[in-house]
């Protein structure tokens, strides 16, 4: 152990009592029942069915949905074993929960202290401990590693910043990444930052956010909206963040001056914040999902404040503005709008997925914006040029079909790795 891994570990027990308080009272804003929230203290509110256990950890909405289609596949090669996820936010819970299979269910992560995760442990006892992306946790990652679980990082991602702060602790880092018996990466960089700390056994992979399951769309309410919001311009700002929203509000006002009809379907990444965003939307007719408002032909603004329905507008406006691009988010996946064979736009700020942009944009799969001039612009050109918006969409597509092969090799190394025999 270095000293800085020691300094962490009694930092986390010290800061321990007040992390559980902040981190229980935003589940119960988040709507979690409160007996759910001791699950963060490692109090498991479901019983240890028998047999192998996998457990797979992810950060929150995107990493935890990242990780579906690997579950299908572990599931489908064992078909004894069962699969433990666990995520630390209430928007994770609401998406992922529904959305498991038989015999895969969903736990919030114990937080990195010594007592939570022992008592996650000692109930759970899994074979193997998958974690997705850049989830890392020192205290966890290392009590697992002592009591003989294995461990697999896969999809890891290094933002340039992580990988310079990496660089200053090489030890700490090797300690730490040293203990994945597997590390599979989403893109070079990574590969090449976890290669120059002494992680030789880094490989870069198949991004799992490229390997879609069928989208999951209420045909009927897409018909309704569709018949709702009538035969007229229609696009698409997803996943929008803090600043962003007026950005895509600007835009749109701007795309009204040439397309008086024009109709934009506002998606926050987080909902909570729609009461905000609808104060943003002064002067526009708006609707509300969440509130069961129903656009109509007159309405500006949907504002599509709901979790697990991105299938749905990705399908229903054929013009998406992906965002998280417009501020140092750095980015959401384009994969899933591409299946629905939208036209992708974006922004200037793209680091989390910089490689599989530099794709889109080879492949004339995706248009780079800069700013609310410049979408509107471009929204402007793709209505009134139908066959470049659909050309866009019909270059994104291949570049979102499964690479299930691949997927399937990870996923036996895994196995073979927690020791679970495959069919």
């Amino acid at each position: 152990m270095t000293a800085l891994t020691a300094a962490y570990r009694v930092l986390a027990s010290i800061a321990l009592p007040f992390a559980a308080r902040r981190t229980v009272a935003k589940l119960r804003q988040g709507g979690i029942d409160v007996h759910r929230t001791h699950e963060r203290l490692g109090h498991a509110t479901l019983e240890r069915g028998l047999g192998d256990l996998v457990w797979i950890h992810a950060a929150s909405v995107g990493e935890s949905k990242s990780a579906l289609i690997l579950i299908e596949r572990l599931l489908a090669m064992a078909p004894t074993a069962q699969i433990l996820v666990t995520t630390g936010t209430a928007s994770s819970a609401k998406v992922l929960a529904p959305r498991l299979p038989s015999r895969a269910f969903h736990q919030f992560a114990p937080l990195d202290g010594r007592g939570p995760i022992k008592r996650f442990l000692r109930h759970w006892r899994p074979q193997i401990g998958i974690f997705i992306e850049s989830e890392i946790w020192p205290n966890l990652i290392n009590c697992a590693h002592d009591q003989g679980v294995p461990l697999a990082l896969l999809n890891a991602r290094l933002s340039e910043g992580s990988a310079r702060n990496w660089s200053r602790a090489p030890k700490t880092a090797r300690d730490i990444f040293g203990l994945f018996g597997i590390i599979h990466t989403q893109d070079t960089r990574t590969a090449r930052a976890l290669g120059a700390l002494g992680l030789t056994h880094a490989r870069i992979g198949v991004n799992l956010k490229s390997v879609l399951l069928p989208p999951r769309i209420n045909e009927l309410a897409r018909a309704r909206l569709e018949k709702q919001f009538g035969p007229r311009p229609l696009w698409a700002a997803v996943s929008t963040h803090p600043g962003e929203d007026e950005i895509m509000i600007k835009a749109h006002q701007q795309l009204r001056q040439s397309h008086p009809n024009a109709a934009l379907i506002l998606v926050p990444r987080h909902p909570e914040r729609a009461r905000g965003i609808r104060l943003l939307c002064e002067g526009h007719s708006i609707a509300q999902r969440s509130l069961e408002e129903m656009p109509d032909i007159e309405t500006s603004i949907y504002l599509a404040d709901t979790l697990g329905e991105t299938d749905l507008w990705f399908n229903l406006a054929h013009l998406v503005c992906l965002c998280g691009s417009f501020s140092d988010v750095g980015g959401h996946t384009p994969f899933e709008p591409a299946a629905a064979g939208a036209a992708i736009l974006h922004g200037p700020h793209y680091s989390n997925f910089e490689e599989v942009y530099a794709k889109f944009s080879e492949a004339g799969a995706s248009l780079q914006v800069h700013d609310a001039e410049t979408l509107a612009e471009s929204l402007d050109l793709l209505i009134r040029q139908p066959d470049h918006a659909r050309a866009l969409g019909e270059n994104a597509r291949p570049l979102a079909k499964a690479g299930l092969e691949e997927l399937d090799r990870l996923a036996a190394q895994c196995l073979t790795l927690a020791g679970i025999e495959r069919n």
